[in-house]
């Protein structure tokens, strides 16, 4: 396929649309933020990007906590609505009509609504150019009965997420496979049983 070339550029797509929460359940604030992602396993890291003018930088910078809510399909309006306005002008959880719920591990809250969360705490701040990239441990995650299946395991189809590409949002669409299919042994077909001759 032809292809061209254009200088080094932000695309990298999809990414997740999550609402940060940082501050405490009585002051907090929402963020919307796509530069996100998971940069270890064992422990579980990850990191988000903020500008520092936003106002989430400044209460995150303080506290060294947040909470990375996950977004559904059907909220996306209210997850623009939270990356357009600042947070020292508009109370967020109100104007969105957002529940704060305590978190098990952070001062930051969770957003009820959201359908997982994952609690974090900074242990690096690093100057990037444009933003600053906070590096996290991921000490708790909470998940919503919904999402689990009937032996308890996550099934996280039932959340209808939703995605951030270049600008744009999108509902994250049918499963294709999951981790591994494209190695599973199939399945042996059973032998036809000989007709009596």
């Amino acid at each position: 396929m032809a292809k061209q070339v254009w200088k080094g550029g932000a695309l990298l797509a999809p990414l997740p649309a999550v609402l940060v929460t940082t501050g405490n359940v009585e002051r907090a604030n929402i963020a919307t933020v796509a530069w996100t992602g998971i940069v270890n396993t064992q422990p579980p890291k990850t990191y988000i990007s903020l500008r520092k003018s936003r106002y989430s930088y400044e209460l995150l910078e303080k506290s060294g906590e947040c909470v990375i809510n996950l977004t559904t399909a059907e909220m996306i309006r209210k997850v623009d609505y939270c990356g357009i306005y600042t947070g020292r002008k508009v109370d967020k959880f109100k104007k969105c009509g957002f529940t704060k719920a305590a978190a098990s591990e952070v001062s930051a809250p969770l957003i009820a609504e959201c359908p997982l969360a994952l609690e974090c705490r900074v242990v690096r701040a690093e100057k990037l150019g444009t933003h600053v990239m906070f590096l996290c441990d991921i000490v708790a995650t909470d998940v919503d009965d919904s999402l689990l299946d009937e032996n308890g395991a996550l099934d996280l189809s039932r959340a209808h997420l939703a995605a951030f590409a270049h600008g744009e949002y999108f509902a994250l669409g049918k499963k294709l496979g999951k981790f591994g299919f494209s190695a599973a042994k199939k399945p042996k077909k059973p032998h036809a049983g000989r007709g009596k001759g």
